[in-house]
């Protein structure tokens, strides 16, 4: 039972895969399936394809004259380098400079975006930026955002999509698929190459079954929210709230991390100035109370989300998200670490499941630390 206000088209189909679709941002969500097995799911999209429902994720377009003047407001990044047919991963802060949601931006147009972002504050912190301003915002519900991920995605939309294999990274092309119209932006969450394929509502399960029936050659699975889990441990991509204080609160502290703790400060554009919080940005940097950093542990059984990390007996840290995996063989960890510890191979336990487990401190991405294979061409 959810209190869901948001509704996938996909909905039946995620039912009949066992899933009780629990409430993420407003929408019930395929976070599980009774069906199917999250590791063969997770060996899919890294060998060869998975198909997810993220329609979860909130979609705000925004038009008119003033449009990127109130995405430049609003967000870290310059409008001015973005081009149509280009989208950029930003971050939004608040006035004392501390993180409330990110976002990948689409520019569709010379005063056309779309804004796409999860469960924070990125909508409230638009509509704010746009009062008083010649421009237009519209949260629209209809429209779905299916996941292709996994180094075969490519191969299959090859036969329907003509030039799908020349698309770069973090480029998206308006186009049609199965004769219906679609918006294919080759971005995802999962650090490989694939595609986020933007459809009309009524036409998603369409979609949806023809992928997963015409790609069973190529070993294409329908996949769970919490894969990406999985995945998004290995290739360091963070999930709001899951690696925040608002999860982990200090004590006495209101929750809020900056960009310097999240290893987020590459979101701002070089020089940028006047948007919202940037003073306490700039101000705050060396100031932080703690790091994001990768841990890598002994043993096979990974550490539990929330698990005390211990220095010398002493908790100093905490895991935010754990896996292991079978085909690159680690057993690693997301954590909230002290800054001095945020250094490669310091020794520290974890306590979890009812034993300490010893632990280096790693940095991240674990997995393809180049980040060859989600930017690759051809």
């Amino acid at each position: 039972m959810t209190n869901s206000w948001r509704f996938s088209a996909l909905a039946d189909r995620h039912r009949a895969m066992g899933s009780n679709l629990e409430d993420w941002s407003g929408m019930g969500t395929a976070w599980s399936y009774a069906k199917g097995d999250p590791q063969a799911e997770y060996l899919a999209i890294r060998t060869k394809a998975g198909l997810m429902d993220v329609s979860g994720l909130k979609k705000v377009h925004i038009t008119g004259p003033a449009a990127s003047h109130v995405i430049e407001r609003a967000t870290t990044r310059n409008m001015e380098k973005l081009m149509p047919g280009r989208s950029v991963y930003a971050t939004m802060l608040n006035d004392a400079g501390k993180f409330i949601d990110d976002c990948v931006i689409y520019r569709t147009g010379p005063n056309a975006f779309m804004v796409v972002h999860g469960s924070g504050g990125a909508h409230e912190q638009l509509t704010m930026a746009a009062t008083g301003r010649d421009v237009s915002i519209r949260f629209d519900d209809n429209l779905h955002d299916l996941s292709l991920q996994g180094p075969l995605a490519v191969d299959y939309l090859e036969r329907h999509v003509e030039g799908i294999r020349a698309l770069n990274y973090f480029s998206h092309m308006q186009t049609s698929l199965f004769g219906f119209p679609v918006m294919i932006s080759r971005t995802g969450y999962t650090g490989e190459r694939g595609y986020e394929l933007f459809c009309r509502g009524q036409d998603a399960p369409t979609i949806w079954d023809r992928i997963l029936d015409e790609g069973k050659g190529l070993g294409i699975i329908p996949c769970r929210f919490t894969t990406l889990d999985l995945l998004r441990t290995e290739s360091y991509l963070l999930f709001f709230p899951f690696d925040n204080s608002e999860m982990y609160p200090f004590a006495n502290e209101g929750p809020g991390d900056t960009l310097w703790e999240l290893g987020l400060d590459f979101t701002v554009s070089p020089g940028k100035t006047g948007f919202r919080g940037a003073e306490e940005h700039y101000r705050l940097k060396g100031k932080e109370r703690f790091k994001i950093w990768g841990l890598k542990l002994e043993g096979t059984v990974p550490a539990d989300n929330g698990a005390p990390v211990l220095r010398d007996g002493k908790q100093v840290g905490v895991v935010t998200q754990g896996m292991y995996s079978t085909i690159n063989t680690h057993n690693i960890a997301i954590a909230r670490l002290p800054v001095d510890c945020a250094t490669t191979g310091t020794p520290l336990v974890v306590s979890s499941g009812g034993r300490d487990i010893a632990a280096t401190t790693h940095p991240m991405p674990f997995y393809d630390p180049e980040k060859k294979r989600r930017t690759v061409k051809g």
